[in-house]
């Protein structure tokens, strides 16, 4: 049977089931694909905390509704930092990333369009959780290396010890379930 954390985001409660990262540690998943209502409320209160910004940048997946939306909803573009090199991106830069979900080492790639969109231009960057900072710190080198100006960081979750982090914005702490 499976357990569960409930907690407002948004103003919405939310159910979020947990997951074993290890034999001392569970998380609470937060998979933000396919809600809908969250997505569009949740946005709409983030937009309302960050700064200025001319373009967004998401890692890929799990936030890529909430870049989408949060481009929607301000008129902005948004880019995704892509986990694999596609034929159609040029000149990629990559930076590689280790995250507290995923077992193994991974790589954040843009192409010379994406570099070109944030080239000179205010970088919001956007994720769902931010726990470790490992995606977040991958993404910021992959916005400096692009040449762009990171105009803040933000995310729905802030997970475990990132809630105490100075230089993120976020709508609610997610905590860590140490067994």
């Amino acid at each position: 049977m499976s357990e569960y954390y409930t907690m407002k985001i948004a103003g919405l409660e939310r159910k979020l089931e947990k997951f074993p990262v290890n034999e001392g540690l569970d998380i609470a998943a937060f998979i933000i694909f396919g809600d809908v209502e969250l997505t569009v409320a949740g946005c709409a209160e983030l937009l309302q905390k960050v700064p200025e910004f001319d373009v967004i940048i998401t890692p890929e997946a799990k936030s890529i509704p909430i870049a989408y939306e949060m481009a929607r909803q301000s008129g902005k573009p948004y880019v995704i930092a892509r986990k694999g090199i596609k034929v159609y991106m040029r000149d990629p830069l990559d930076v590689r990333v280790n995250s507290i979900t995923t077992q193994h080492e991974q790589h954040l790639y843009l192409g010379a369009s994406e570099i070109d969109l944030l080239k000179g231009k205010k970088v919001l960057i956007v994720d769902d959780v931010i726990s470790t900072g490992e995606s977040l710190a991958a993404t910021r080198e992959l916005v400096k290396e692009a040449g762009g100006i990171e105009a803040a960081a933000c995310a729905f979750l802030a997970e475990g010890d990132a809630a105490d982090r100075k230089d993120i914005l976020f709508l609610e702490k997610l905590p860590l379930f140490f067994k």
